[in-house]
């Protein structure tokens, strides 16, 4: 994978991520009204932002960090072993991955958002806000 935005995405991966962003859970859209227009410490987050061979739910290209929100397939077996591969992939390409449930997101995401705060770039970027 080489140093831009989108890592080698193809074609079919940015119709895949439009898409999914039409399709969003419950808690991807709680979670998302809580990250997008730089509401977390001024940082950008994209939603289903393709990245190699992957779509990742939440990122940030700054702070290089991925929010993945898991429905309860990702509780089987061989979900948990591809989810594995793919977080292990992300990160040998300096992209930390964090996880949260669904249920997380929606039963205590006051908790989820200060998790997330913790792996947001503390330096300001020129001309941008922080709380």
């Amino acid at each position: 994978m080489s140093e831009d935005l989108h890592k080698g995405a193809t074609g079919n991966s940015f119709r895949y991520a439009i898409m999914n962003r039409q399709l969003q859970t419950e808690a991807e859209n709680l979670l998302w009204q809580n990250l997008r227009s730089r509401k977390q410490r001024g940082v950008k987050f994209r939603r289903q932002h393709p990245v190699g061979s992957f779509i990742l739910d939440f990122y940030s290209h700054e702070c290089r960090l991925a929010i993945e929100v898991d429905g309860e397939y990702h509780n089987e077996q061989e979900q948990k072993e591809y989810d594995q591969g793919r977080t292990y992939e992300l990160e040998e390409n300096g992209i930390k991955v964090i996880r949260f449930t669904n249920q997380e997101i929606i039963e205590k995401l006051d908790w989820d958002l200060e998790e997330i705060k913790k792996y947001l770039n503390p330096n300001p970027s020129p001309g941008r806000r922080r709380e």
